[in-house]
C-alpha cells in the first residue's frame, strides 16, 4: 500500500495535529539516532511542543553537544554588514585593478603606451609577440591555408598581396626619444 502526498500546512484540528506532532517527532528522533550510528557523529536535536514542553535527543550528553556547538560557533567569526562591505569593496578595488592590468597589457600588446616600458620590459613584450606570431602560423597551416584557397572573404585591393607568414619578423629596439615639453 503506497503512501499519498500531504500538503505541508498546518493543521486546523487540534487532535490530528497533537497525534501528527507525536509521530513525527519519534520519526526525527529515529532518523537522529539512526545518523549518529551510521555516520558516527554526534548529533542532537530540541523540540519544544506549542504547550513549551521540551523534547530532545543527543547521542551523548545534551549538556556537552551544547557546549561544543558554543565553543565552535565563537571560533567562526560573525561578519557584521560593515565588515562584509568593507571585504567586498576590497574585492572590488582588486578586481578593478586586475582589469587595469589586463588592459594596459593588451594596449601594449597591441603597440600602444609602450613609450615607458624599459629595455626589458620591451623585449619581453616581443618575446611574447613573437610566441603568439608562431602560434597563430602554425594554427593556420592545421586550418589548410588562406580564407582565399578555401573560398573566403578576399583581401582588399589596399592590403598587400604576397607576404611569407613563416618567414622571421625582424624586431629593433630603439630607446624612447626624449619630448620637450
Amino acid at each position: 500500500m503506497r503512501r499519498g502526498k500531504i500538503q505541508i500546512e498546518r493543521i486546523d484540528n487540534t487532535s490530528s495535529r497533537q497525534v501528527t506532532f507525536t509521530k513525527r517527532r519519534k520519526g526525527l528522533f529515529k532518523k537522529a539516532k539512526e545518523l549518529s550510528i551510521l555516520c558516527e557523529v554526534d548529533v542532537g536535536v530540541i523540540v519544544f511542543s506549542t504547550t513549551r514542553k521540551l523534547y530532545e535527543f543527543a547521542n551523548k550528553s545534551m549538556k556537552s553537544l551544547l557546549e561544543q556547538y558554543s565553543s565552535a560557533k565563537e571560533q567562526i567569526p560573525l561578519l557584521n554588514p560593515t565588515l562584509e562591505a568593507n571585504l567586498w569593496k576590497v574585492e572590488a578595488e582588486s578586481l578593478r585593478r586586475q582589469l587595469d592590468d589586463l588592459t594596459r597589457s593588451h594596449r601594449q600588446m597591441m603597440g600602444e603606451e609602450i613609450s615607458e616600458l624599459s629595455i626589458e620590459d620591451l623585449e619581453n613584450l616581443v618575446d611574447q609577440l613573437e610566441a603568439s606570431s608562431k602560434a597563430l602560423r602554425a594554427r593556420k597551416v592545421v586550418c589548410g591555408g588562406t580564407a582565399a584557397e578555401q573560398g573566403g572573404a578576399t583581401r582588399s585591393s589596399s592590403e598587400p598581396q604576397d607576404y611569407d607568414l613563416f618567414s622571421p619578423i625582424q624586431l629593433q629596439l630603439s630607446q624612447p626619444q626624449q619630448q620637450n615639453r
